[in-house]
């Protein structure tokens, strides 16, 4: 029974990572896939007894690539940082290889039976050692994504965490299986792994379906005509340190400009975009170039380009006064909004980080990209 949840699990992450490709939907199907393979190695030991080939695949599965696979996913699913990611794929990479030849070829003790067997009932010291180091770095996995999206204040928080919590759930049952075994439990709890597994999988993709934008209710904040009683974002986020010029005076009168300094700072972020997805991003994307345009005084340039040689990718080049204002933009209501929006159209995203060491240019490219 167990097996065949685990295979209709399978198609719907299959179906769910076709529909809206991502690295951590590639990494939960990865786990799934093998857990699934593991199960079904299970049920053919349950009914003829288990041998070594389907004591690997289940242990293979159950212990070792599911756990890996679904932690990693969490991860990507959760940490935004570059080097973050870069350092997870590293021991992704370590920690599936090595492993997996270990389980595959150490070789096995003991007499199997047709009840589920642990980890240890066959395995030697050093397989049973290369598990508990990787469950250790799947625990290390889990815990980074939990505190990074527990940190961060962004509409879809909660959204995230209970993702994150389904996971973990995923993960414990896997880990208390492979290691207890627990006869005809076992499968039952797997049982409960492969549906939060999918559950996980279902309740990330669910809130992300904007098939209706000209009903949605974000662009209404756009419409010139529309009653400011009714504007649904929040207030701007204020900044918290100033010399002179407060922040409430950029909203009763014209903005005050400071001369460009050395410590302006500016952000590229490419984003590579699903087939069929430019029109739904451009729009997006439109709506919080003006937000921005009408909001942040400190963001000085933030500007989204097409790119003629490539129609799937779009180039957005923000510069802000200064470090404090570079963190205001991020956790402003329309920024958070486009970062939860876009997610739906987007494959890939790479962010590169510039100070300035010099400029030039004419005093009206500013008033031409940013009209305030």
């Amino acid at each position: 029974m167990s097996a065949l949840v685990g295979w209709s699990a399978t198609a719907a992450l299959a179906a769910y990572a076709q529909r809206r490709p991502g690295v951590a939907i590639i990494g939960w199907l990865v786990a799934g896939l093998t857990m699934t393979v593991g199960l079904s190695a299970a049920v053919i030991g349950a009914m003829f007894g288990f041998g070594g080939p389907t004591f690997r695949l289940l242990h293979i599965g159950i212990s070792l690539l599911g756990p890996l696979y679904m932690a990693w996913g969490a991860l990507e699913y959760g940490v935004r940082s570059a080097q973050g990611r870069f350092a997870s794929r590293l021991f992704l990479s370590a920690f599936t290889i090595v492993p997996l030849v270990i389980l595959s070829a150490d070789r096995l003790s003991g007499r199997f039976g047709r009840t589920l067997p642990a980890l240890g009932d066959h395995y030697d010291l050093i397989p049973r050692t290369l598990v508990n180091v990787t469950q250790v770095v799947v625990a290390v996995f889990l815990v980074t994504a939990l505190v990074a999206v527990a940190r961060r204040s962004s509409a879809d928080r909660n959204l995230r965490l209970g993702v994150l919590g389904l996971i973990a759930l995923a993960v414990i049952l896997s880990v208390v299986v492979g290691r207890f075994g627990l006869g005809a439990g076992g499968p039952l709890l797997m049982l409960g792994a492969v549906a939060a597994l999918w559950g996980a999988a279902a309740l990330d993709a669910r809130p992300r379906r904007h098939d209706d934008y000209e009903d949605d209710d974000y662009y209404d904040d756009y419409d010139d005509d529309a009653d400011p009683e009714d504007e649904l974002l929040e207030e701007p986020v204020r900044r918290k340190r100033r010399n002179a010029d407060p922040y409430d005076d950029y909203y009763d009168g014209p903005p005050v400009r400071q001369a460009p300094s050395a410590k302006l700072r500016g952000v590229i972020t490419i984003y590579t975009l699903a087939d069929g997805q430019g029109t739904g991003f451009d729009r997006v994307a439109e709506a919080v170039v003006a937000q921005v345009a009408d909001r942040e005084p400190d963001t000085l340039l933030f500007a989204c380009h097409t790119v003629p040689s490539a129609p799937l990718q779009r180039i957005v080049y923000a510069i802000y006064r200064d470090d404090l204002a570079k963190e205001e933009h991020e956790q402003q209501p329309h920024v958070i909004e486009f970062a939860r929006r876009s997610a739906s159209h987007v494959v890939a995203t790479n962010v590169i980080e510039l100070s300035l060491a010099g400029a030039a240019a004419s005093d009206g490219l500013a008033a031409l990209l940013m009209p305030r």
